[in-house]
């Protein structure tokens, strides 16, 4: 009985999602199709392409699934806004940290839209790959996906007759990562997320034209970069290392900076206020911040991290250090949305044909993340834990 009613309240809560999302289809054939698209991208499959969610759905061949993200009219961005604003109405904080974030797609050949040799960080290594880059949402209720876009180089951009061949509009030219991570924050913001914070790995925080972005929009940041980073003070400008190795013993505060798989995530923390004007203008204030693991590595070292920091006076250490223990979330997102609703396991080419198949299975995986966020067991569970330089810059004791 349990059994059933789980089921009926699951197909509830998918009928609830696509009601959303329905005016996105002109006709029925494909919106029906997504559904059964959606549906087989949920479904406990050891593979996901194709010939596999044809299958789940009834079908003799996959020429309606290749059809629906190939040639059929109906629009992944505003699909894409839809999903944004069903996990901004379940997983929704003011206190929310905005994530952008890229992964790899192994891919063979050289026809996929944006495919070629470049440095995969899934891979570790340099592979044939796509790259997608991603905005992730995470608050105390739950992290999901909200948006994407494809990386495409300028082996590309700067040829229009292989764009072509992949679907690539005209209107599509060069933009580093860093741009399209721009990108998708603006349309968060503009579209009213509740957010304070944005966090990044050091390839989007060692962009000083990020960090004034994201100052000029007043959004608070927590960004690595590396320990070369040139921090300017009023005494001059300085490594982030070698300010850190300066930093007194006092400084350092044993916190956690969130839950882990195995408990909280203790580090040695220490931060420090830089005496520098923002972009954001008066009332703010930017910070370094470093993190200092509690275990020697293979070389007998202790290995610490860095991080810029950007936000409102009055600004507690705690909430910086949470914001950069958030940051994880998106590879917890890329996990999932990998082995469980098939973030990868595509087999198209085209530009817009990525887009689709990448928005529906944003879909599914913001799908499962709302329902495991209104489930009782998961809000019970559900936690957002936080809990002297050369006179030129202020350490924290």
């Amino acid at each position: 009985m349990l059994v059933d009613e789980d089921l009926a309240a699951w197909t509830a809560g998918l009928d609830e999602l696509f009601a959303r999302v329905a005016g996105r289809f002109l006709r029925a054939e494909p919106r029906l199709r997504a559904r059964a698209y959606v549906r087989g991208l949920l479904a406990p499959l050891a593979g996901k392409n194709g010939w596999t969610l044809a299958e789940v759905a009834g079908d003799v061949t996959p020429d309606g699934m290749q059809r629906l993200l190939n040639r059929a009219s109906w629009g992944a961005d505003g699909v894409r806004d839809d999903v944004r604003a069903y996990a901004v109405e379940h997983l929704g904080d003011a206190d929310g940290v905005l994530v952008v974030d890229e992964t790899g797609f192994l891919k063979k050949g050289v026809k996929s839209a944006g495919v070629q040799r470049q440095y995969s960080g899934t891979a570790g290594r340099i592979e044939n790959c796509q790259l997608g880059v991603f905005c992730a949402y995470t608050t105390v209720k739950g992290r999901t996906l909200i948006d994407r876009e494809l990386y495409l180089p300028k082996s590309w951009t700067t040829d229009r007759v292989r764009c072509a061949a992949a679907a690539v509009p005209e209107d599509v030219k060069f933009a580093t990562k860093q741009v399209l991570a721009q990108r998708m924050l603006g349309r968060a913001l503009d579209a009213g997320v509740p957010a304070r914070w944005v966090t990044a790995d050091e390839a989007y925080g060692g962009d000083s034209k990020f960090r004034r972005w994201l100052e000029q929009r007043r959004i608070g940041y927590v960004v690595a970069v590396a320990s070369s980073a040139p921090i300017v003070t009023v005494g001059g400008d300085s490594r982030a290392d070698r300010l850190v190795a300066d930093a007194p013993q006092q400084a350092w505060k044993r916190l956690s900076c969130g839950e882990g798989a195995k408990g909280p995530r203790l580090f040695d923390w220490a931060v420090a206020t830089l005496p520098t004007l923002s972009e954001a203008g008066p009332g703010w204030r930017r910070w370094l911040l470093a993190r200092r693991s509690l275990t020697h590595n293979a070389k007998g070292e202790l290995e610490i991290a860095h991080y810029l920091c950007g936000a409102p006076i009055g600004t507690a250490d705690t909430d910086l250090i949470r914001v950069a223990g958030a940051r994880w979330s998106v590879e917890d997102c890329f996990q999932t949305a990998k082995t469980e609703v098939g973030l990868d396991q595509y087999q198209v080419r085209r530009y817009d044909a990525w887009y689709r198949h990448v928005t529906l299975a944003m879909l599914a995986h913001t799908y499962l993340a709302v329902t495991a966020a209104v489930s009782p067991k998961a809000l019970a569970a559900a936690s957002f834990h936080s809990h002297s330089v050369r006179s030129s810059v202020s350490w924290h004791t």
